[in-house]
């Protein structure tokens, strides 16, 4: 399996699907969204899987699709926030592709996050607590599956998609 593939990760709100699309253009390939396949197969919105088929269930419909997504050759790929959370799932993006984690700072992410009802781990009393320990919990993840991190903090995403182009080009080299 060639490493074509560029997988995005990192936490809800650091802009992963915005940066996605604009990478995706300027590296002239396919973007696709783990989170929109989900949806457009089952038909269903994420808040409503999670409901029904609880956060397991949908982990499992997650790696399915990532399983299928790293199947392409030469796309860009945005992840869920807890595509990291299953080690298997590191190990598919990593032989496909190259792993960007995107990062920014709490307030940025809570910032980010908060006017969207979409996301069945803030729908709690203190969105920005919980934040802040998924954080905890996911950030070494992130950086051990990452080929490289990227801060997205008070940065246009094309700016950002632009540096991830640069990193990427670098990465490819070395490798």
């Amino acid at each position: 399996m060639s490493r074509d593939n560029v997988f995005l990760v990192g936490p809800m709100g650091a802009g992963k699907s915005t940066i996605g699309r604009l990478l995706a253009s300027e590296l002239k390939l396919p973007f696709r969204d783990s989170d929109r396949v989900i949806e457009e197969r089952t038909g269903a919105d994420i808040p409503w899987i999670f409901d029904v088929e609880g956060e397991s269930g949908f982990r499992a419909r997650e790696s399915a699709v990532l399983t299928e997504l790293a199947s392409l050759t030469g796309a860009v790929i945005a992840t869920g926030g807890g595509i990291v959370l299953n080690p298997a799932n590191c190990a598919t993006m990593s032989a496909s592709g190259y792993v960007c984690y995107l990062t920014a700072a709490i307030d940025q992410l809570v910032e980010r996050t908060s006017r969207d009802k979409k996301r069945p781990l803030l729908q709690v009393n203190n969105p920005r607590q919980k934040i802040v320990d998924l954080l905890a919990e996911r950030d070494p993840l992130y950086r051990q599956a990452a080929d490289f991190v990227v801060t997205t903090d008070r940065r246009s995403p094309r700016m950002v998609a632009q540096e991830i182009a640069q990193q990427l080009a670098h990465v490819r080299e070395v490798s």
